[in-house]
């Protein structure tokens, strides 16, 4: 993993929207630019934080995707979720300060660092960066209870279509197309995320061809019938 001690200015990032508060005085955003002092890359498969390490820092993805995971009771590694650009990654480690997860990078990555000392101590003087961290941590928890949802009371169908819907709107929040894409995680890896198996994930991605929901090319999947996918997710009068 290489550290790059560069002078990131969070004020200039087109990704500032994403991951920074809105509305910000000339002022807070100087002293939010002084809170980040160091990027990181992290090259595809390697890990940005491991389970059980001492929590220090949040980290801003300014490229590339991540997958968080954790090894289950049968000592097989459970994905708990995607990250990509944009968004804030190592919320895991504020509750007792160390990492309860793996962050791996599924593809280059390049993230923020933003050690979570002056990141708190900041939002106590800046009051729209301490609602901005509270609407992430929330976020979060919405995300979790999604998840649980999704695994709970979902067929493969209807996980598999919310899956693709959630994607492609995260995507398309960040300027890419509302309807194609390219699928950074393996078919095994969304199996494991949504508690499908692989053969499943496959034959359900067929089905979903098939009937002329998506047409995918290797890892590039256009979604032809949007509706489609939402109507698999929430029946007429279901």
């Amino acid at each position: 993993m290489k550290v790059q001690n560069i002078k990131v200015a969070c004020s200039s990032c087109t990704l500032r929207e994403l991951c920074m508060p809105a509305g910000l005085e000339p002022d807070e955003l100087k002293r939010i630019d002084e809170l980040v002092s160091t990027r990181r890359t992290v090259r595809r498969r390697e890990t940005l934080f491991r389970n059980g390490e001492r929590f220090t820092s949040l980290y801003a993805i300014r490229s590339g995707f991540f997958k968080t995971r954790v090894a289950s009771e049968d000592g097989r590694d459970q994905v708990t979720g995607f990250q990509m650009a944009g968004e804030i990654i190592g919320l895991d480690g504020i509750v007792n300060d160390q990492h309860t997860c793996d962050a791996v990078a599924i593809e280059d990555a390049e993230v923020c660092v933003m050690p979570f000392q002056r990141l708190e101590a900041l939002s106590r003087e800046v009051t729209a960066l301490q609602r901005h961290v509270h609407q992430i941590m929330s976020r979060e928890i919405v995300r979790e209870h999604g998840v649980m949802l999704l695994l709970g009371s979902m067929r493969a169908e209807e996980r598999l279509a919310a899956f693709l819907l959630n994607l492609v709107q995260r995507l398309h929040a960040r300027g890419f197309s509302r309807s194609e894409f390219i699928l950074r995680m393996t078919r095994e890896e969304i199996g494991s995320y949504l508690g499908l198996t692989l053969e499943t994930v496959s034959r359900t991605l067929s089905k979903f061809m098939s009937d002329g929901i998506v047409e995918i090319d290797q890892r590039k999947v256009r979604i032809v019938d949007p509706d489609g996918l939402r109507r698999i997710v929430n029946p007429p009068g279901g």
